[in-house]
């Protein structure tokens, strides 16, 4: 069945509890309409599959593979999810192996070449069946690993042996080396020169976002599907100085001996906090503008560009020679372009609100298709606006 990645939501075809009934009873009438992520395991799974059923808290279901993959969630080899439309040729399973044999490794062009593949011929096989390319899936099952331990803070403030079975690991170094790959070592943040990034996994009803604070404020927001994801961390690490990334804990004890770190430790997540209030209120309807602190260091220049975004109101926008010359640089709209692709806070920082001189739209790492909702959702009249 062709996926898609991260498009619009369908009224969904069934209500959790029929899905998780259909798994229970291995329906193979339903295969194909969705999938079905173990959480104990890291697995997803076709509804038809015979292996032992999960209990209900700790199934959650995706209505693509590209879905399940950027949960951090790899293919069942028992019910073989990729397989739905018969068993792929000898080069696709070859392709396969090779992810799988090293997830978090990059595979290149030049790599599949070398192994004797096409890489344009893999490509149209992944969309054709997949929904998305094979770089794409790639990268979804690699930084999916990663982001799942932060969707699941309880498996993952300790990297232990337990902690990376539950997130889909085979050992506690493949465990610690997937976290340390995306986000860097942060297995002693209390050690660390500076106050750790606290990440959140927040979902919304255009996809998840990958949200970040530190003791200033806000200073990460992005949809985990955006292709520049791990650049845009790595860079992030590099605007605080290396400062370690861990995922939001819960809130510490009030009886914690240590109560000036305790309420540090508060702080960021209590600004992930607001903002989760806030962008549900945004997505509601009822809310035209954040107030949610926010910290994003830059250039002088990529700051001047971010100032002028959250200029422009919100049902409006901008060129980028619109923006150029409000800062009266009327000659680098190119500069602004980059600035603006730069920007690591998205919605807050409204980069989508930036249109081509002609009025069409222009590129968006959120995909085009985020860009046009957000747009149009904008455009509609609040439902009673709060801050």
């Amino acid at each position: 069945m062709p996926a898609t990645l991260f498009e619009p939501q369908d009224p969904p075809r069934l209500d959790p509890d029929e899905m998780y009934r259909a798994l229970c009873e291995r329906d193979r009438s339903l295969d194909g309409t969705f999938f079905a992520g173990i959480r104990t395991t890291g697995i997803f799974c076709r509804p038809g599959c015979g292996a032992r059923k999960p209990r209900r808290e700790n199934v959650e279901f995706f209505s693509t593979i590209a879905r399940a993959l950027h949960a951090g969630y790899r293919p069942c080899l028992r019910c073989r999810p990729l397989e739905l439309g018969g068993q792929p040729p000898e080069h696709i399973r070859r392709a396969l192996a090779m992810i799988e044999a090293k997830p978090d490794r990059r595979l290149r062009a030049a790599d599949l070449r070398a192994g004797g593949l096409s890489p344009e011929r893999i490509t149209r096989y992944f969309k054709q069946h997949y929904g998305l390319t094979f770089q794409a899936y790639h990268r979804a099952r690699r930084v999916g690993r990663a982001l799942r331990l932060v969707s699941d803070p309880a498996a993952s403030i300790r990297p232990t042996a337990s902690g990376a079975a539950a997130a889909g690991f085979q050992s506690e170094s493949g465990y610690r080396e997937a976290f340390a790959r995306l986000f860097g070592s942060a297995t002693d943040a209390s050690h660390a020169p500076h106050p750790p990034i606290h990440m959140r996994w927040l979902p919304t009803p255009l996809g998840p976002m990958l949200a970040g604070a530190g003791t200033e404020g806000v200073c990460f927001l992005e949809w985990i599907d955006r292709r520049a994801i791990e650049t845009q961390i790595t860079t992030l690490r590099r605007r605080f100085d290396g400062a370690p990334i861990i995922p939001d804990p819960a809130a510490p004890s009030p009886s914690s001996s240590d109560r000036a770190g305790t309420t540090a430790a508060r702080i960021p997540t209590s600004h992930l906090d607001r903002l989760t209030g806030q962008l549900d209120a945004y997505f509601a309807g009822t809310l035209t503008r954040f107030t949610v602190p926010m910290h994003a260091p830059g250039t002088p220049f990529q700051r001047q560009v971010w100032d002028q975004l959250g200029r422009i109101p919100q049902g409006q926008t901008r060129s980028y020679l619109d923006i150029a010359r409000a800062m009266g640089r009327a000659t680098a709209t190119r500069a602004v372009a980059r600035a603006n692709g730069d920007n690591r806070l998205a919605i807050l920082v409204p980069c989508h609100r930036v249109i081509g001189a002609d009025g069409t739209l222009t590129g968006y790492g959120g995909h085009l298709w985020r860009k046009q909702w957000l747009l149009d959702h904008e455009r509609r009249p609040a439902t009673g606006s709060r801050a």
